[in-house]
């Protein structure tokens, strides 16, 4: 039984069709601290998530940093992270037997007001790739979300 005065360890793990995490906690048993798991859930990624862009990937990791002071976030190879591991690369269905499973439906909708279609050329694109190469800030923005 999870002990709420306690921490918690968190293992999180994905691989290109699942996800996979581990809560663990470290606890006394027999005099001796000893960590196991509370819980363990997975589920496979949905069609739409596969397709999300790297900007909503750096969303996510931006919302994150957000509670870096109330965590420590360590990476780990997945050889040493065979709990979580294991759960992503045969996750679940994503069905309603899941406990980690969301509807279709409570993903959120957007709702496309307007659309203006003009003809970019490719000129524009290796401007703006170019830019980014140049940019300080975007690279002092990255490295920010890069550290551990």
């Amino acid at each position: 039984m999870p002990d709420w005065n306690i921490l918690f360890k968190l293992h999180i793990y994905e691989c290109g069709d699942g996800l996979g995490a581990a809560l663990h906690q470290v606890q006394i048993i027999d005099d001796k601290p000893t960590e196991g798991p509370v819980c363990y859930i997975s589920r496979q990624i949905k069609p739409t998530e596969a397709r999300w862009s790297a900007y909503v990937w750096l969303r996510s990791k931006i919302a994150i940093k957000e509670y870096r002071g109330n965590m420590n976030i360590v990476h780990k190879a997945g050889n040493i992270h065979k709990n979580s591991d294991g759960l992503s690369r045969w996750a679940l269905a994503s069905s309603p037997d899941n406990p980690a499973y969301v509807p279709l439906e409570a993903e959120p909708q957007i709702t496309i007001e307007g659309i203006n279609i003009t003809n970019i050329g490719t000129e524009f694109f290796e401007e703006v790739r170019e830019s980014f190469k140049k940019d300080n800030n975007f690279h002092a923005l990255t490295s920010l979300l890069d550290k551990d």
